[in-house]
């Protein structure tokens, strides 16, 4: 298994102002430790932390520098479940398309253009490489999430039952995956994994996970970047240019981070409208730019 090297890499997103150069993902040494440990292992990352703290762009950074491709996303809310997250059935599209073909005489659909995986099914997809899976904000979803999530991934493997059910001469089912224009061959019903994806979990602390499901992750906590860090951020995203007459923007932003959740990324919004010329000390951008993340608007 490669490991992630404790440098800046890029983390397939664009900076504020959209050049063609991906953006910058700027990760301690000790942190890059921890992801490689996870990677060794075998185990989900959980990573925690502020909102705007690089939780999310981790997943794209350790894409990019294995070359894994594109990030397979999940974000979860309060209806999400395992289910839809391996697997989407389309019953009424299959039953009308069969009546279609079969009113012109032809042969019925094949079921497999009616299957199509999700997030989490593509991720246990058998191949060459492993894949990237972000499990996104997983503290919004369903108490029992964690752990039904946390049995898919050991037992690396799932059923489709609309498939397991199909006459032997059918067993083998070419399937639609997430990403567009690839498939995925199921056999006897059953997609069973080959290579462990590499999975990375965001949570914003809003509520905790059972012990069991802690237990079988490897942990990593993202620090709310301190001044120097933040200037280091500025620098990578928008140059070295960008820190000049940055002073006062950043004490606004220290100063109102302190009282309020902030993320980073307002801060490279409000330097990169600086840097375009606009006046960003007006107390209306300003409050617009480093607005609040939570409560009421």
């Amino acid at each position: 298994m490669p490991t992630l090297s404790g440098r800046a890499v890029p983390d397939g997103e664009r900076a504020p102002s959209g050049p063609a150069r991906p953006a910058p993902y700027l990760i301690e040494p000790e942190h890059a430790d921890v992801v490689n440990a996870a990677l060794h292992l075998r185990r989900p990352l959980l990573v925690t932390g502020s909102p705007g703290t690089g939780k999310s762009s981790l997943a794209r950074a350790i894409a990019h520098e294995m070359d894994l491709g594109e990030v397979l996303r999940w974000p979860v809310n309060s209806r999400s479940t395992v289910q839809d997250a391996l697997y989407r059935y389309d019953a009424i599209g299959r039953l009308r398309e069969t009546a279609l073909t079969r009113d012109r005489g032809e042969a019925e659909p094949d079921i497999g253009s009616f299957v199509r995986l999700g997030p989490l099914g593509t991720a246990l997809v058998p191949g060459e490489r492993p894949r990237v899976l972000l499990v996104d904000e997983l503290d919004k979803g369903d108490v029992d999430l964690p752990n039904d999530l946390l049995t898919v991934f050991e037992e690396g493997e799932f059923e489709i039952p609309e498939l397991a059910r199909l006459p032997e001469e059918q067993s083998v089912v070419e399937v639609l995956t997430e990403r567009a224009g690839e498939r995925a061959t199921v056999r006897r019903g059953r997609l069973v994994c080959e290579e462990f994806p590499v999975v990375v979990i965001t949570s914003n602390g809003e509520r905790d996970f059972p012990p069991a499901f802690l237990r079988r992750c490897v942990r990593l906590e993202l620090p709310t970047p301190d001044e120097s860090r933040l200037r280091a951020i500025v620098t990578a995203h928008l140059g070295d240019d960008a820190l000049e007459d940055v002073d006062q923007l950043l004490d606004a932003f220290l100063r109102r981070r302190a009282a309020r959740e902030l993320a980073t990324d307002q801060l490279l919004n409000a330097v990169f409208l600086r840097a375009g010329g606009m006046d960003v000390t007006a107390d209306g951008l300003l409050e617009a730019v480093l607005h609040r993340l939570g409560g009421a608007v």
